[in-house]
């Protein structure tokens, strides 16, 4: 990754150390957009730093991506460990600690990796260290990506309809016509059969990050009827275009960034099919 000299990116010893108060501050368990949100209001990091993409990578930024492995490197320790619905729990044996040494725990890697040589842990370490990958940037993410981006506006907005129908949402319909002010689709969000919300829907193959501007666009675009909006795109969202769409006092409106999607596509199996595989283990057979 090459980015602006003048630009500090935190080190990974410095990822995991906030990695782990940010998990600690909210209760000891947490999701991966909460344990990033925390981690980066404790760094309190600038939105130049948030906003350098990933070299190489999907929808992911430079510091989602460290912070990915941040966990990774902290499972590898022992300190927490990870549910199949991507909860993340500090572990019993570190339920009195309130803190890690993050320094240790990469000198801990690079033993493994590379013994007697401390530096900062580059990308190829991380990647070729047989770690197991983040789930953020597992290659199939990588391929279900460009698939994304080379299919037409209007075929992803019909994919966006069925998974948001997957979702619980009812009576879902996309604009087939230009000139709809902003809004690809309507629905309505059921809950507990009883209660219904109207929502309308905007989705945007980016390769980049979506802006506040166009938060405001799409908020400008919905009718009376409508109680809640929904963003989604395959890339990601500036700072400034989350605080927008959680301003107080204006219309909320809920964002569904590529990752979520992707995410969300192999939850529901729609157009991802999981392979299971078997790793051999030599060692043991050459010892019979």
């Amino acid at each position: 990754m090459k980015q602006n000299e003048n630009i500090q990116m935190p080190t990974y010893a410095q990822l995991v150390e906030a990695t782990y108060v940010a998990l600690r501050d909210l209760g000891g368990s947490g999701k991966n957009d909460e344990i990033n949100a925390k981690a980066i209001s404790g760094l309190k990091l600038s939105d130049e730093i948030l906003d350098i993409p990933h070299l190489n990578s999907t929808s992911l930024s430079e510091i989602h991506y460290r912070l990915a492995w941040a966990r990774t490197l902290l499972k590898n320790y022992g300190a927490i460990a990870n549910s199949a619905r991507s909860v993340w729990t500090i572990t019993p044996n570190f339920s009195n600690k309130k803190s890690v040494d993050g320094l240790y725990i990469q000198k801990n890697f690079h033993q493994r990796a590379k013994p007697n040589s401390f530096p900062e842990i580059s990308d190829d370490q991380l990647e070729n260290s047989g770690l197991d990958l983040p789930d953020e940037i597992k290659p199939w993410r990588k391929k279900l990506y460009e698939v994304l981006i080379q299919m037409n506006p209007y075929s992803f907005e019909k994919l966006s309809q069925r998974l948001l129908r997957e979702c619980g949402f009812d009576d879902v319909h996309v604009t087939k016509k230009s000139g709809d002010g902003g809004i690809d689709g309507t629905g309505k969000l059921r809950i507990n059969g009883i209660f219904s919300f109207n929502i309308a829907f905007q989705c945007k193959r980016y390769q980049g990050s979506v802006g506040a501007a166009e938060i405001r666009d799409f908020r400008g675009s919905l009718t009376t009827d409508i109680e809640k909006g929904v963003f989604i795109t395959t890339g990601s969202f500036s700072k400034p275009a989350i605080e927008e769409a959680s301003n107080p006092g204006k219309q909320q409106i809920d964002l569904i960034d590529g990752e979520e999607f992707m995410t969300k596509l192999a939850e529901y199996g729609i157009g991802v099919r999981e392979i299971k595989d078997y790793e051999i283990d030599e060692e043991y057979f050459s010892k019979i």
